[in-house]
């Protein structure tokens, strides 16, 4: 509820606080109601409550650090992020509306693991084991019997479109009714340049985000073990049931070319893991948690790369000048 009476003088220091936000970087815990300068959770915060920026890296829309990256025009937007010291190490476009492609299955997967048992199962509907002929599968069928957290797998390794629809289905009953909360969850974190319609990440010109919202997403994602332990993965088997009751076995990969062997991150850089994404509109895009010499976490992404060379290439120029 609004607080409408409070003094003026108390008003005034809310107001300050937050144009300092927007200059600052600063650290804070969520909050109910972030948006509102006059909620009962900001007045609270002036009495000794975290602000909501306290815990993560708070930034403007000034790039930095292109000089010292010569590849940095092979992507329309990147970022590089230290989780630990809440510093934004590098700014290209963070704030730019952009297509996320396959990223989008990152929030797909928090909520899920969020809010649900993995152990449950799911049976897998028409319209999930069909999600369009140019959509990444897992290779599910209709009326296969297959876990969450199987699904969680094959969304995250695999990048399946069907997983996605599958989960979306399993926890809201649609998928526009899942995208209701996508929307309510990036919101949350503070994501508010965003807009998603699917869980999967197929172009829609009303599905983007921004550099900067998918850190916020992401650095949710990653305070769950569980996800981490996802994205980190090489490989996973999965074993489910089909239609007519027979076993079926599959092999789920990761895409994370640094996980596959394909790119080798730069030196005093250990790779833990993320999620790819590629579309002819959102172009290739990777959004990516590793370590540094200091153990720190550093979340990095590109976005809108011309091709898959490219997209490592930036990568590691971006690790290797910032992340250390």
């Amino acid at each position: 509820m609004r607080c409408i009476n409070k003094p003026d003088k108390i008003k005034r220091l809310l107001c300050l606080t937050c144009i300092a936000a927007l200059f600052m970087t600063g650290c804070g815990s969520k909050i109910e109601n972030a948006y509102d300068p006059y909620s009962t959770d900001y007045i609270n915060g002036y009495n000794g409550v975290d602000y909501f920026a306290s815990n993560i890296c708070v930034t403007n829309d000034v790039n930095f650090g292109q000089d010292s990256v010569s590849s940095s025009s092979l992507a329309e937007g990147a970022g590089a992020f230290n989780v630990d010291t809440h510093q934004v190490l590098y700014s290209q476009n963070l704030f730019e509306k952009l297509y996320p492609a396959s990223t989008t299955k990152i929030l797909t997967a928090y909520i899920i693991l969020k809010n649900c048992d993995t152990n449950d199962t799911v049976t897998v509907s028409h319209d999930a084991a069909n999600p369009g002929s140019s959509s990444s599968v897992c290779g599910l069928k209709e009326g296969d019997v297959i876990t969450v957290g199987d699904l969680l797998y094959g969304l995250l390794l695999d990048s399946g479109n069907d997983a996605a629809i599958a989960l979306a289905e399993y926890y809201s009953g649609s998928i526009e009714a899942f995208a209701d909360v996508m929307n309510k969850t990036a919101k949350s974190f503070g994501a508010t340049n965003s807009n998603f319609v699917n869980p999967s990440g197929l172009p829609d010109e009303n599905h983007y985000t921004t550099v900067y919202d998918m850190y916020l997403i992401f650095s949710n994602a990653i305070s769950l073990e569980s996800f981490v332990n996802i994205i980190s993965s090489q490989t996973h088997d999965a074993t489910y049931t089909n239609a007519s009751g027979g076993s079926v076995t599959k092999t789920y990969k990761n895409t994370c070319g640094y996980l596959t062997g394909a790119y080798t991150a730069p030196d005093n850089v250990t790779v833990t893991g993320g999620k790819t994404g590629t579309t002819g509109e959102a172009g290739y895009c990777l959004v990516l948690l590793s370590q540094n010499a200091k153990n720190e976490r550093i979340i990095s992404i590109v976005y809108k790369a011309g091709g898959k060379s490219d997209l490592y290439t930036l990568m590691n120029e971006i690790l290797s000048g910032f992340a250390n």
